[in-house]
């Protein structure tokens, strides 16, 4: 843009191509100018503020209105080639840009002021507006006038372009003095626009001088007037200011430029005023009317300003007193904050001596602003935290600005200690202050709450005995100890024995009641200086820091066994409990507190396996126990999936015939490594860790599997061979083995009465509701049920009568005693009459010899089961013995006579 604005002026200037060529330059230049300029103008108008769209719009259609007139006059001059009429349609487009500039910059918007303000403003644009029409009458208007013209419409337009210049530049001028002054428009780039309006009213005015006095032709140097003009128009119009004009702004920032601006416009029509009536004699009548309207305006603005500044005075000391009211108003409730707060403010120099003490010291702590300004604030404190303030207020004043917080014992007037918090701020260098500030506060209710919490996140809420946090942090910190000294550290692991009963029989508010009053046994059967805890449940321990030996360990092991075994009253209830406990001590190979309780844990359950209320010391080969115990598990998962598991079938006979009855179905496993595993070993194993689901399952599917192979293979047999499978009491916990009888009975075809389910009457009474509910629906798929050992649990009559049992399995224990006296045959006897009586088919266990097995068919014992019929052996084995079996009673009456 800059180079072809300097190509065109060095065609004015040089003349380059001829006149002809410079003209046509020089009228499409200008065109093309104006007509950028309004583009632009209308184009920042469409992303303009709402409060500027109005001016750029206007702003644009002054630049096109010129333009189009600067089109006409082209056409006369540069197309048509002949000389331009006047008047003509080029003289409608310029005569109506300068109205529509007026308009634009009227249309600004600007901060809001006063009445006395407002007419100020107006005389200073009448004394603007005034000095140029006085300038532009002795320059240019005056000649004009006094020359004439061909008709009165040709005057009339000959004065226009200069009048409407003189408008056009007084408003310029108000408005750069009004933003100067800061009256708003502070969005607007005026210096842009005003200098372009300003070009092009300089311009307008040449040109009316020149063709006045026949000197004017296109492309003479007037012409830049309007270029520059319109080309400071598009550059304001391209590069907007962002910020918003605020239409209620009230406040000013004078400008010297500003408010000089009338007055710089008086002076200069006074002085060419003065300059023509020097050379000319005598000035005109309406020459002499306008310097007299400058004076009589000057007066009255004057006034104005005399009047405005009054008022702003009032205005000034109307403020001060509104702030002195805020301040004091301030002051006082920042005072009575200060009074009335829970805290409270002290100010100390650096000695330590009070300087300044809030009134709220009265209220919180007991003493009066006279007892305490001028002494030391330690003289209410202790020495010790009178030497810890001392030494707090030294090092905070040190720092400039520095903040200390302290938390010190502070002695009531009344004579109780509060805790106290010291925020200590320096304040040495603060010449309002010259002090170190403590904001004192008591914390007495907060420190108790926290010593509340803690005791409650290490105690356990019902015995008030420490918890498990507790007891393993003294316990490590035992440990830290004993590295230092010679005596041992020990730990005591009790369990009760009975607390489940009671909590079931008499509710768990009697089994809290009972917890406490074994913590309060246990806490005289030890030392101040020993540690006694509860872990949950009815686990507690007990920390024994001095352990010199285990005789006194042993000692007061059993002094707090001997306690438990004491009666317990719980609502007016006697009440007896016995407990196990677990020894372990701080040894060689145990590597800390964790270890140490493991330890005392592990020596609690082989004490409680013994079921006798006693105590056990940890050795380790415990742990070694253990770790096979975890080994075996994780073998035994893996035997699941592996196949190590198989069953063996040992045969029952009918006692009275000798036939195979059935078998039972024995669970086994050959471990890779250690071989077979005994069924003593791995089934309480499974039970403990939940695989006996599974592996009951899997046990139920493959013996099915086989008693069915086994009666397709002897369809002939007068009696369907029969099956029996143990439960364990953990599979009657769980509705799913009802679903995994079903599914194996149907998967292996066996009919449903052939399959027996074994299980202890222990079973039966533990969780016997839902035990029941669990036996009725497995009789509802037609199998039968049978109790194993009986005679060697409760032997309740009342479950045989309520649970659905179809056979008694005497226990071998009794089978036993049949090889000896007659006496010892009376338990015997009885299971049998009890199972005849009840109709319920009895099965003697453990028949070894002939002697057991004829005591047995004389007392009507049904079935036969031992090793005197048979070992558990493999199916196939089982199968063999089944196809050499060929007349009822062959077998056992063989046997007997052997």
């Amino acid at each position: 843009m800059a180079i072809v604005a300097l190509l065109w002026l060095a065609s004015l200037v040089w003349g380059l191509g001829g006149p002809r060529a410079t003209q046509a330059i020089s009228n499409f230049g200008l065109i093309a100018a104006a007509g950028a300029a309004g583009i632009t103008c209308i184009r920042t108008a469409r992303f303009s503020s709402p409060q500027q769209q109005r001016m750029w719009k206007l702003l644009g259609f002054s630049a096109l209105s010129w333009g189009s007139g600067q089109a006409a006059w082209t056409w006369y001059e540069t197309v048509l080639g002949r000389d331009v009429p006047f008047p003509s349609l080029a003289d409608v487009g310029y005569l109506a840009a300068p109205p529509l500039a007026a308009a634009a910059l009227i249309s600004l918007p600007f901060a809001a002021q006063s009445l006395v303000g407002r007419l100020r403003q107006v005389l200073d644009g009448l004394m603007i507006a005034a000095s140029l029409l006085l300038a532009s009458w002795v320059l240019v208007l005056s000649p004009l006038f006094r020359a004439g013209g061909d008709d009165l419409t040709s005057q009339v337009i000959s004065l226009a372009y200069p009048i409407g210049d003189v408008v056009v530049g007084t408003i310029v001028l108000f408005v750069l003095a009004r933003a100067r002054m800061g009256r708003g428009t502070r969005g607007t780039p005026l210096p842009l626009l005003g200098g372009g309006l300003v070009a092009i009213a300089v311009a307008d005015s040449g040109f009316v001088y020149l063709t006045a006095s026949g000197s004017y032709s296109s492309g003479a140097l007037i012409d830049a007037g309007w270029f520059l003009g319109y080309l400071l128009i598009l550059l304001a119009a391209r590069k907007p200011e962002d910020e918003e004009v605020d239409e209620d702004e009230t406040e000013t920032s004078v400008d010297r430029m500003g408010l000089f601006l009338p007055y710089i416009a008086v002076v200069g029509a006074l002085a060419v005023s003065s300059v023509a009536q020097l050379q000319q004699g005598t000035l005109d009548s309406f020459a002499a009317w306008c310097r007299s309207f400058i004076i009589l305006a000057l007066v009255g603005r004057q006034v104005l300003s005399l009047l405005e500044n009054l008022s702003l005075a009032r205005h000034l000391e109307a403020r001060v007193i509104e702030r002195t009211t805020e301040l004091r108003a301030s002051e006082q409730r920042f005072q009575a904050l200060v009074q009335h707060s829970s805290e409270v403010v002290i100010l100390v120099g650096s000695s330590a001596n009070v300087e300044y003490v809030s009134e709220s010291m009265t209220r919180v702590f007991g003493y009066s602003e006279a007892h305490l300004l001028g002494r030391p604030l330690t003289q209410i404190l202790d020495p010790d935290p009178g030497i810890r303030l001392r030494e707090g207020l030294a090092e905070v004043s040190e720092r400039p600005y520095g903040v200390l917080e302290l938390e010190l014992p502070l002695r009531h007037r009344d004579g109780h200690h509060c805790t106290v918090q010291f925020t200590i701020t320096n304040l040495l260098d603060n010449p309002s202050v010259g002090g170190l500030v403590l904001n004192t506060r008591d914390i007495s209710e907060r420190r108790q709450l926290e010593d509340q919490l803690v005791h409650q996140a290490f105690h356990d809420s019902l015995t008030s005995l420490a918890n498990r946090a507790l007891f393993k942090d003294r316990v490590d910190h035992a440990l830290l100890r004993t590295k230092r000294q010679t005596p041992s550290v020990a730990v005591l692991f009790l369990d009760l024995d009975g607390f489940k009963e009671v909590n079931d029989s008499l509710g768990h508010a009697a089994g809290d009641r009972l917890l406490i009053q074994v913590a309060e046994r246990l806490h005289s059967c030890v030392r101040p200086s020993d540690t006694v805890a509860r872990f949950g449940g009815d686990e507690f321990a007990v920390l024994i820091e001095d352990a010199s030996d285990d005789a006194e360990l042993d000692t007061l092991a059993g002094r707090i066994l001997e306690s438990l075994r004491q009666p317990f009253f719980v609502n007016d209830r006697e009440l007896h409990v016995r407990g196990s406990m677990g020894i372990a001590r701080m040894d060689s190979d145990v590597d800390g507190a964790d270890q140490l309780l493991r330890n005392a844990d592990l020596a609690m359950y082989r004490a409680k396996a013994a079921s006798q209320g006693g105590f056990e010391r940890y050795d380790p080969g415990m742990h070694t126990e253990l770790v096979a115990r975890v080994q075996l598990e994780a073998d035994l998962r893996r035997a699941l999936d592996a196949g190590e598991l198989f069953l063996h079938y040992q045969p029952t006979f009918d006692l009275a015939t000798g036939q195979i009855t059935g078998a039972e179905a024995l669970c086994r496993w050959n471990h890779p490594a250690r071989g077979l595993v005994p069924p003593t070993e791995f089934i309480p194993l499974a039970e403990a860790s939940g695989l006996i689901r599974p592996l009951g399952a899997w046990v139920l599917r493959e013996a099915c599997r086989q008693a069915a192979a086994w009666q397709r293979a002897h369809p002939d047999r007068d009696k369907p061979l029969a099956l029996n499978v143990n439960l364990s009491g953990r599979q009657l916990q769980h509705a799913q083995v009802v679903e995994d009888v079903a599914s194996a009975l149907r998967e292996s075809g066996l009919p449903a009465e052939s399959l027996v389910l074994e299980m202890t009457e222990s079973v039966l009474m533990d969780d016997s509701e839902t035990v029941l509910e669990i036996l009725r629906q497995l009789k509802q798929l037609g199998i039968r049920l049978a109790i194993d050992d009986f005679g060697t649990g409760y032997s309740s009559l009342s479950y045989l009568h309520r649970f659905p049992v179809d056979i008694l399995k005497i226990d071998r224990s009794f089978v036993e005693r049949l090889s000896r006296t007659s006496d010892n045959a009376e338990l015997a006897w009885t299971v049998v009459r009890l199972g005849q009586s009840l109709q319920l088919q009895t099965v003697a266990e453990g028949v070894e010899d002939s002697a057991q097995f004829l005591a047995l068919r004389r007392m009507g014992c049904d079935i036969g089961q031992g090793f005197y019929f048979g070992r558990p052996m493999e199916g196939d084995a089982m199968g063999r013995l089944l196809d050499e079996e060929r007349a009822p009673a062959k077998t056992a009456t063989t046997r007997a006579r052997s």
